[in-house]
């Protein structure tokens, strides 16, 4: 063999698919997620913001659907953002999130303002059926930080 042989590392995966628990235990676990995704690639994405909106989205999707199914989260990071989609079993809809409901979410009451933080917060959102129910997700601007 001629010349020095380079061990060139894999590319490192620009998009994690994580199975969570059907529990509130996975809004933790997905947070962490999404904070060490941002930090290892060095993403210019608000990291605050981008936890927020995976908790309402995990959150959601274990309180409005029933079952064992696993949760899935998926997390990507794109050329000129951030992508969360959290997949589950119902293939109904969300309510209210690309619709907005014209009537403000009531500010004595605990819940009824998870996809309007989505909604506004977020750079796009949305859902779409899959094979096994349904995916929702949101973007965030960002890059990836130069070396």
């Amino acid at each position: 063999m001629n010349g020095t042989t380079v061990y060139e590392p894999p590319a490192a995966p620009t998009s994690w698919r994580v199975a969570l628990p059907h529990t509130t235990a996975a809004v933790p676990v997905a947070r962490a997620l999404v904070r060490t995704a941002l930090a290892e690639r060095e993403h210019t994405a608000d990291c605050d913001t981008a936890e927020l909106l995976t908790a309402e989205l995990v959150a959601n999707a274990v309180e409005h659907t029933s079952g064992p199914t696993p949760i899935e989260l998926v997390v990507r990071l794109l050329p000129t953002g951030f992508q969360v989609e959290v997949h589950d079993a119902d293939p109904e809809p969300p309510r209210d999130l690309t619709r907005p409901n014209p009537d403000l979410p009531d500010p004595w009451q605990e819940h009824g303002r998870g996809l309007l933080l989505i909604r506004m917060l977020s750079s796009s959102c949305g859902h779409r059926p899959t094979e096994s129910g349904k995916a929702v997700w949101f973007r965030l601007p960002g890059q990836r930080r130069p070396a």
